[in-house]
């Protein structure tokens, strides 16, 4: 089912009232946010994927006390998005900066929104990370590896249309290389109730995938 951006326009707003934000300056931040990620070149990372993610960060808002830092970072982390590049999450702190800063989100809570959002890269790291916000967006940004088989084939299919232009057997080596080193991690979610749900499914959806891969099977994009 497509988000409802009209409800999640008004939680943008709610989220920067707590700010002093007034209603205006963010209708006119989330326009833009809606813009990009509305983007025609996306196909994964659209407003379907914060709302999945938002889902998820509200089923594990206990284990924080800071769940506005961490929204704002969900609507942010991805504001920039360029398959050609390497620095969309650099980009995407810059312009939450750009965009709250003038409208008078403090530079304290920027610059946790902007640290989080810098781990989105998922470098891979076998220790926990330092705090519970960074866990929880992390989990939140990677539990589409462990959805149902369908909404990870669709998710796959997405991916490859961001990416239509790389070449076929280009795509294939570098992609299965990316699933194999998130297989090789001794746990894809901090969060142990996450973990204990989703981990098993996520590495039957990597390994299928990986085989399709090698088999010379493509998705196809919606």
């Amino acid at each position: 089912m497509p988000p409802d951006v009209d409800a999640m326009k008004q939680s943008f707003v709610r989220l920067l009232e707590q700010h002093r934000v007034a209603p205006e300056d963010a209708h006119s931040v989330f326009d833009l946010l809606a813009a990009a990620y509305r983007s025609p070149d996306r196909h994964y990372h659209t407003l379907e994927h914060l709302d999945e993610m938002f889902r998820v960060a509200g089923r594990l808002a206990a284990i924080t006390d800071d769940l506005r830092t961490v929204h704002l970072a969900i609507w942010f982390h991805d504001a920039v998005y360029d398959s050609r590049a390497k620095d969309s999450e650099s980009r995407s702190a810059d312009l939450t900066v750009h965009l709250l800063g003038p409208i008078g989100v403090p530079r304290s809570e920027l610059e946790r929104v902007v640290r989080l959002i810098l781990t989105t890269s998922h470098i891979a790291n076998p220790q926990p990370p330092g705090d519970r916000e960074t866990a929880l967006l992390l989990d939140a940004d990677l539990a589409i590896l462990g959805s149902p088989p369908d909404r990870y084939s669709r998710y796959a299919a997405d991916i490859r249309a961001e990416y239509s232009w790389v070449p076929e057997a280009d795509y294939r080596k570098g992609r299965a290389a990316v699933l194999e080193q998130f297989l090789a991690r001794p746990r894809l979610f901090w969060n142990d109730a996450l973990h204990a749900e989703c981990d098993a499914q996520a590495r039957a959806n990597l390994r299928a995938e990986v085989a399709n891969l090698a088999s010379g099977w493509a998705p196809l994009s919606r």
